[in-house]
């Protein structure tokens, strides 16, 4: 009989289910808090399901010798080393659609207080006050609402705009004009959204690309008055930035729900009448707390008992008898996603799988899921094979798989085209020993391995090219470890593939793109 501990606070509704499918569960809601009691008895269970209080931190990773599988109930992560987890072979699932109504609903709720100045008021009426035309506030009847981010949150929280009559402009690299059109909404750039918008909200996850998307720069875009709502994650808005904008007027006023420290009990944005601040609250509703915790029992039942997977974070859905033929071709179709997803730019509109040769033969559909995983990384967090497809519906992609038992150059290989508003651009990869590489960029043929920092260059079949290249390299202290080639004819447009000993910093990005016959040049991270 699996066993499995509850560490966190959840429902007894959740508790119960465990216990009518026959898994023996502990219920101890307030072991997240006691680290030394949980490092002391977790080599005892096969299951842990948390909430956030709960650290699953390496060294409890190491005590937990029987685990096979952690539960998040709710989105976030932060709290599980999923690295260490995924070598340790435990899997982490969370539920990412549990709550967001709630969380939609909270945004609209902190933009609504905002322009009302309600907490405000508030407290000034209890304090025996009348100060009635001292809080004059703004109708959002016509203003125009700027989603940054337009996913399962952002779409609902466009949905209750438009019934309060307002206009909806957003942002989000995967938003095809279809979705957009069937939201009602506005697809925009950035830098148009910023100049249009009246109110601003964030509605996506906090990765590499997205830390501090609104910033001082964006700030001096934006409307005189703009006012900014961010229920989504800490980091995406710069504090600094924004305390900068609020003491020039430049900002009206700002909702924050998140904070780039959390707790957050000492904040420089703290006092201030134009700030409302919660703690946290995105998702704290009784029902969307019911529907995560029965959710991550479910899954983590269905696991234990069955072998099926549920939003994994860190594992493909695979069956024991295909993982050892599918493991390598899995590995291949995540990495060639992940230079298709970090090549395109914005309005992703179809991903294409193609297989050729005896891979198509295998069940493509985990290959499909990886590739599409890698494709999305890029530019969101916790991103896996299994919610993948989820989050492309969500946005409107388009995915799609072709399969052929021909490959004339190789003995199987995998391609992905991403269908962008630019133009179709295909990416083919093969196995040579187990191990993936690409072989073709477009209709250029380049054999190269995939390491963790590469750079990218499409330039000008000319003389003088490579030893620029080279010498820009060299003065910034980088070093080639290989260096792949490959042009259509003599003269004519050729690319670069690098793989370096470490990270090429975007300054040096921008002197390579200095060069003279180059078109472009681009980092990349494996």
């Amino acid at each position: 009989m699996p066993r499995v501990l509850i560490s966190d606070a959840l429902s007894e509704d959740a508790v119960n289910i465990f216990r009518t499918r026959g898994i023996d569960v502990t219920f101890e809601p307030a072991l997240g808090k006691d680290k030394e009691r949980l490092l002391s008895i977790i080599g005892e269970y096969d299951g842990l399901a948390i909430r956030s209080a709960t650290k699953v931190t390496d060294d409890v990773i190491a005590a937990a010798k029987n685990l096979k599988v952690v539960g998040r109930a709710g989105i976030g992560v932060d709290n599980v080393d999923i690295p260490a987890a995924t070598a340790a072979g435990i899997a982490v699932m969370n539920t990412p659609f549990g709550n967001s109504i709630t969380t939609a609903e909270h945004a609209i709720a902190m933009m609504m207080s905002l322009v009302r100045q309600i907490p405000q008021a508030n407290a000034s009426t209890h304090e025996g006050k009348w100060e009635k035309s001292r809080f004059m506030g703004q109708e959002i009847f016509g203003k125009t609402l700027g989603l940054i981010g337009c996913g399962n949150i952002g779409a609902i929280v466009a949905d209750r705009a438009q019934g309060l009559k307002m206009k909806v402009v957003a942002f989000d690299p995967y938003l095809t004009e279809e979705r957009a059109l069937a939201l009602g909404v506005e697809r925009v750039d950035l830098d148009t959204l910023f100049a249009r918008a009246d109110v601003i909200t964030i509605h996506t996850p906090l990765t590499d690309q997205t830390r501090n998307v609104v910033n001082a720069d964006a700030f001096s875009k934006m409307k005189d008055g703009v006012r900014i709502v961010n229920c989504a994650r800490g980091g995406l808005v710069d504090e600094a930035a924004l305390l900068e904008a609020l003491e020039s007027g430049k900002v009206a006023g700002a909702a924050l729900d998140v904070f780039e420290v959390e707790p957050a009990k000492d904040n420089p944005l703290f006092g201030r009448e134009d700030v409302i601040c919660t703690p946290h609250l995105g998702a704290s509703t009784s029902e969307a707390q019911e529907n995560v915790a029965i959710q991550v029992a479910e899954q983590l039942a269905d696991y234990l008992l069955t072998g099926a997977v549920t939003n994994a974070l860190n594992m493909p859905s695979v069956s024991a008898e295909e993982a050892p033929r599918l493991k390598p071709y899995i590995a291949l179709a995540e990495k060639l996603g992940s230079l298709a997803g970090q090549m395109s730019g914005a309005g992703v509109n179809g991903i294409e799988v193609s297989y050729a040769g005896s891979v198509s033969k295998l069940n493509v559909k985990p290959l499909t899921a990886a590739a599409l995983a890698g494709a999305l990384r890029p530019k969101m967090a916790d991103v896996n094979l299994i919610n993948a497809p989820s989050i492309a519906s969500d946005r409107g992609i388009e995915v799609s798989e072709t399969t052929t038992d021909k490959s004339p150059n190789y003995g199987a290989t995998i391609s992905v085209t991403m269908k962008c508003a630019e133009g179709d651009r295909t990416y083919v990869g093969a196995l040579f020993g187990g191990e993936p590489r690409v072989v073709r960029f477009g209709k250029i043929r380049l054999e190269g391995s995939f390491v963790k920092n590469m750079l990218f260059v499409r330039n000008d079949d000319k003389p003088g090219f490579i030893g620029a290249l080279g010498q820009v390299l060299s003065d910034a202290g980088i070093n080639i470890a290989t260096f792949h080639l490959g042009r259509m004819t003599e003269g004519d447009e050729a690319i670069a593939l690098v793989a370096t000993d470490g990270p090429v910093a975007k300054e040096v990005v921008e002197k390579i793109n200095k060069l003279a016959h180059v078109k472009t040049a681009q980092a990349l991270t494996f």
